[in-house]
């Protein structure tokens, strides 16, 4: 794979990094005696401004004041409460700055005051579509390949790239187009080259190779990735169908003859060594040619008595 067909990526700014959380549980019982003991601070306050209970301006002030807080305190220890579920995360973010990664799944509780980006672990498929190209060859070629991703490393997902779904499938088709254009759809010449069709093995290895460095800007890793659609375009689809049957049929005859040669000598040597006749080379010339136009005929070949020689 050429390393020209790939952007040159400049190095992350961010990388994900553990953020700092607290059990959800134990955060929401603080939560509920905040909120029970300021209500109930403020509940008093008003009873005792009404003149029910003796008690100084001062200290319904610094109970209303108390009861307030707890209250507010109540409303930041829920609005820290995060609740993640398995294979997904949360990257926190807190006035503008990465503060860290939440990938613990469960009720968490985080600073309040910081933002929560659900992004989602799970394996993906992404699948392309049909595309026209040419090949190495100039043939134009339908392809369509599909990619298996993950994200690898969430702050760089969210904050390399705005769109790291996008991103890998606009980087996907790149790569799939590159791949074709780079490989024959078939190897047709005696050069020792990769072809789409015959070595689809290498070429998807090749292909997960060049969109895992296409994507690796994002933190998604790439899991595997398969051709799904190859052929060659409906206006020459006819003439390569015809020159695959041509070349089948060259090799078929190739074969046939190999085999009939092999046999045509086989039977001279079983001759010869049980002296069944003794042959000179215009006979041996006839007996051959004779063999060859039975073994590489297409028909079943017609008996004929011959009642002369071969010099009458």
């Amino acid at each position: 794979m050429s390393t020209d067909a790939i952007p040159v990526i400049p190095p992350p700014q961010v990388r994900e990094k553990v953020a700092m959380t607290t059990p959800g549980m134990p955060m929401v019982g603080v939560g509920v005696v905040l909120a029970l003991g300021g209500l109930g601070a403020i509940v008093t306050a008003f009873v005792g401004l009404a003149g029910e209970i003796a008690m100084a301006n001062w200290l319904i002030v610094t109970v209303f004041v108390v009861g307030a807080l707890a209250i507010i305190a109540a409303g930041l220890s829920f609005a820290g409460l995060t609740m993640v579920n398995p294979n997904e995360a949360r990257v926190l973010q807190f006035l503008g700055r990465y503060t860290g990664t939440l990938r613990l799944d469960g009720l968490r509780w985080v600073n309040p005051f910081t933002t929560r980006k659900r992004v989602s672990t799970r394996i993906r498929n992404h699948e392309t579509a049909v595309m026209k190209v040419n090949d190495a060859e100039g043939n134009p070629i339908e392809i369509a390949a599909v990619v298996v991703w993950q994200v690898e490393d969430t702050a760089r997902a969210v904050f390399e790239v705005d769109d790291f779904i996008e991103f890998v499938g606009i980087q996907t088709e790149t790569a799939v187009r590159h791949i074709a254009t780079s490989y024959p759809y078939d190897e047709h010449s005696d050069i020792n080259r990769l072809s789409l069709r015959e070595n689809a093995e290498e070429i998807t290895q090749k292909l997960s190779a060049e969109v895992g460095a296409r994507v690796e800007a994002a933190g998604v890793r790439i899991i595997e990735s398969r051709i799904t659609h190859l052929a060659y375009a409906p206006e020459i689809a006819m003439a390569m169908l015809r020159r695959q049957q041509a070349g089948a049929v060259v090799a078929a005859r190739a074969r046939i003859v190999e085999g009939a040669v092999g046999m045509v000598q086989l039977a001279l040597d079983e001759l010869a060594a049980h002296d069944v006749v003794e042959l000179d080379e215009e006979r041996k010339a006839a007996m051959v040619s004779n063999l060859l136009v039975v073994l590489c005929s297409d028909h079943d070949a017609q008996p004929v008595v011959n009642t002369g020689s071969l010099y009458t």
